[in-house]
């Protein structure tokens, strides 16, 4: 599976979350990623680790920018010589296949600049 290839879909209020046998293997496609708890569900989380803070910046503002394009919006934490990046799905408050493919395409986003 080639998530990084794939595109956001619509999801509404009321959409099942992912169970966990379906976020293991998931992971398995995005191993550099962790699930964390959240107090409004699981959640996908990320370090990066930048020299500069011009292009810890720049991360961020490459992951916002491709955010709007999907409309699907994570929290971005962008500190001197790293950026946290959290994903999830806010309307079902927990992890939908969207935060897979974003976290996927934040990879390749992140491997650009390496």
């Amino acid at each position: 599976m080639e998530l990084e290839k794939m595109s956001c879909n619509d999801c509404q209020a009321g959409s099942p979350s992912i169970s966990e046998g379906e976020t293991d293997k998931l992971l398995q496609h995005i191993p550099l990623w962790t699930r964390g708890d959240h107090e409004l569900g699981y959640m996908l989380t990320r370090e990066f680790k930048f020299e500069r803070f011009k292009d810890a910046f720049e991360f961020a503002t490459k992951i916002a920018n491709l955010a709007d394009e999907q409309n699907h919006h994570p929290k971005i934490v962008t500190e001197w010589g790293k950026v946290s990046v959290f994903w999830w799905t806010h309307t079902i408050s927990g992890l939908h296949i969207n935060d897979f493919i974003m976290a996927a395409k934040t990879d390749v986003i992140a491997k650009s600049m390496e």
